[in-house]
């Protein structure tokens, strides 16, 4: 097989197909997501274990072959020659290789073309504090964030650092300054990128994902000190997110973290994208704001009760997932059989419905 030429008409393929991820897999045919479904290339033979070894070795640079060979998996970014870029992670599996890559799109989609409720663009703008956008794994927070670093990079000059694992999206400067650092290329870690950012006159940070206890920390103390910092984390809803980010901590650090965070944050937002039914997939939403009452919850513990108040409050601009995805459907959107899929209390959104 000719590794080279193979990986190019595979990443074409994918393009052409308005495909999102690219799966490759010993004894499978390779394979592409399109709308959320996964589409064996069945014009394409099943992979050996050597094809998808020579395969991911030709998608690595260099240093990274021997770095993936000792550790088993690895993240990585990969570019066509046309400049068309992935975001990758190799690993082993039944002791052969595999891989997903996932396409970059080359120009970051605005707020409108992302669906995206227009209050996004108000925490974008805010001089500090922190903000998160939650959800599993390739629902698009690393695009929602692109698109509000955009918005800021049109509209305002700002001095942004963006810190990811690897580059996803590449920013052409406009009225604002964007130094983008890659973890093991241009720092060593997270968090050795957010302690230096506070010698580096920094107005926004972007961190690609909130990952330990020393990012979180770094995180929270930048957002308490006069930036805005913008980040994600693998959770399912607001509630889940506050649980997740103090249950980090040792049990000595959490009183003293949950104060930091009841302080500090602006708001979370957690997304899913869902099949639509005129095609492709839609956003659904929900968007926590911290107010005074929410604070108050997040100080005393009480984190349990912070879906309740979200359901009640839509007056003080907050959204909850039940919410929204009633409206999509009152819209045409989206089925009710979508709806309550993708809901985390089916009966509530039962009552939103009639």
């Amino acid at each position: 097989m000719n590794y080279p030429n193979e990986i190019k008409e595979l990443l074409d393929t994918l393009i052409k197909q308005g495909g999102s991820d690219l799966h490759l897999s010993a004894l499978r045919h390779p394979t592409i997501r399109v709308s959320g479904e996964l589409i064996p290339l069945v014009q394409k033979p099943e992979l050996t274990g050597e094809d998808t070894k020579g395969l991911v070795l030709e998608l690595l640079a260099g240093g990274d072959k021997e770095l993936f060979l000792k550790q088993k998996d690895i993240d990585f970014a990969y570019a066509l020659p046309d400049g068309t870029r992935f975001r990758g992670n190799a690993f082993f599996q039944k002791g052969m290789v595999g891989a997903a890559l996932r396409l970059i799109p080359a120009r970051i989609p605005t707020f409108e073309e992302l669906n995206l409720p227009p209050i996004l663009k108000e925490f974008a703008f805010k001089e500090q504090g922190f903000f998160l956008v939650v959800g599993p794994v390739g629902q698009g927070k690393s695009t929602t964030l692109a698109a509000m670093i955009e918005l800021v990079n049109v509209e305002r000059a700002r001095h942004i650092i963006t810190v990811e694992d690897p580059l996803e999206y590449m920013f052409a400067e406009k009225k604002s300054i964007i130094d983008q650092r890659e973890v093991g290329f241009d720092t060593r870690d997270f968090k050795t990128a957010l302690r230096s950012m506070f010698r580096e006159d920094v107005n926004i940070a972007m961190i690609a994902e909130m990952r330990d206890p020393e990012t979180i920390a770094a995180a929270v103390t930048a957002a308490e000190t006069g930036h805005l910092v913008l980040s994600t984390l693998h959770t399912n809803n607001a509630s889940q997110t506050i649980d997740r980010i103090i249950d980090t901590f040792p049990a000595a650090q959490q009183n003293q973290i949950r104060l930091q965070i009841s302080t500090s944050l602006l708001a979370i937002f957690s997304q899913r994208l869902i099949p639509r039914i005129s095609g492709g997939r839609i956003p659904a939403y929900e968007l926590l704001i911290n107010n005074y009452a929410i604070a108050n919850l997040i100080r005393e513990s009480r984190t349990a009760e912070i879906t309740s108040v979200l359901e009640t409050s839509a007056e003080d601009g907050m959204i909850s997932m039940n919410q929204h995805l009633a409206d999509l459907v009152r819209r045409g959107e989206i089925t009710q059989e979508t709806a309550f899929a993708y809901s985390q209390n089916p009966e509530a959104l039962q009552r939103r419905l009639t």
